[in-house]
């Protein structure tokens, strides 16, 4: 444009630019139970197809009934209209018997099995205690193309917590892939760029997901001004160094990665608390602020395939119909989401962000 015509009121004005892609999914969403599900769940639902939920609640869903209740409970939830589909998974145990993960697979009320070291994270002190002890279940996971999704942090407490990613994929991740050549495995939330090459280097049965925030925020964020407690979540950010490996992961095309935000919301007393929670509320914000990212990257013709192709493609099914559309538009995000009384903070809410969903 001349200079001359950006004085001319005449000169037409620059549109919005606009991205329409497959309709996406998030292969990682807790969407929680009871009234903190009413309130989170629509975010979810207005953005994705379809979202792999998470299945530590109190209790946690280790059985096939469990899993059709919880099912249920969140189809009974959706707004009207919606069309959306959850895809179940099985929470592991030390005691979770194979029949009942080969049942639920074949009946198609589970689709993969969450593996959380006893410990890890939010509700994981159900969880195993003893990884190579449950060859009996990954075992016929691998018979049955049954993917496992996997928590990847060591739970010693002597591990310095920026370490425990890099520590457990050593100590464990490597040694599982080993022992169970055919097992397909999804590596949760990868934090660092070591991470991102054992996927590369296993690709051909191995991917991982890739939250929003760890596209965004770095661990020195977490500090910014004083402490932010809803930036702290598991695994914590790390380094920039990692943040900038993971933003080039997301954007490079490759197929072993893959949408998976991660949104773990909590009410706001338990993350201002003296023992904060962790987990990031990114439900509201999570399609806005991932194509921000490919936008920033030069990258937006690779958008649909992390968001929408990439995910299907690993675990064998169908990608979704239908489209959505992102626009480069300024809009404010949403600052809190009620909740029976309470809130929940919105990562990046109340910050006027560049895309919108049309």
């Amino acid at each position: 444009m001349s200079v001359s015509a950006l004085f001319d009121s005449s000169a037409p004005t620059p549109q919005p630019q606009e991205l329409t892609i497959r309709r996406p999914d998030d292969w990682h969403v807790h969407v929680r139970d009871g009234e903190m599900m009413k309130a989170v769940l629509p975010f979810t639902v207005a953005q994705f197809a379809r979202g792999i939920i998470m299945p530590n609640l109190t209790p946690p869903v280790t059985t096939v009934a469990a899993a059709i209740a919880y099912r249920e409970r969140i189809l009974a939830a959706l707004p009207e209209g919606a069309d959306f589909t959850p895809l179940m998974t099985c929470y592991l145990t030390d005691n979770t018997d194979p029949d009942e993960i080969e049942r639920g697979y074949r009946d198609g009320v589970w689709l993969a099995a969450k593996l959380y070291p006893a410990g890890a994270t939010t509700n994981a002190h159900f969880g195993v205690t003893d990884i190579a002890a449950l060859a009996p279940v990954l075992e016929r996971m691998e018979q049955i193309g049954m993917a496992v999704l996997v928590h990847g942090e060591a739970v010693d407490p002597d591990v310095d917590i920026f370490d425990r990613e890099a520590v457990f994929m050593e100590q464990s991740l490597l040694p599982l892939l080993k022992r169970h050549p055919g097992l397909k495995v999804v590596i949760e939330h990868a934090t660092t760029a070591e991470t991102l090459d054992i996927v590369r280097e296993h690709s051909s049965r191995a991917a991982c997901t890739i939250t929003a925030h760890h596209l965004v925020i770095n661990r020195t964020s977490i500090f910014q001004g004083g402490l932010r407690p809803h930036l702290y979540c598991l695994p914590v950010a790390k380094r920039e160094r990692h943040r900038i490996a993971l933003r080039k992961a997301a954007t490079s095309g490759e197929s072993c990665f893959m949408l998976g935000t991660d949104t773990a919301p909590h009410p706001r007393a338990s993350k201002q608390a003296e023992c904060c929670s962790a987990g990031i509320f990114s439900g509201a914000t999570a399609l806005q602020t991932y194509v921000q990212v490919f936008d920033e990257e030069g990258a937006l013709d690779k958008f649909e395939a992390f968001a929408s192709l990439n995910g299907p493609r690993f675990h064998g099914i169908v990608p979704n119909e239908g489209t959505i559309t992102l626009v480069k538009k300024p809009s404010m995000a949403l600052a809190s989401v009620a909740v029976d009384g309470e809130d929940v903070v919105v990562f990046q809410g109340g910050q006027m962000l560049p895309w919108s969903i049309a």
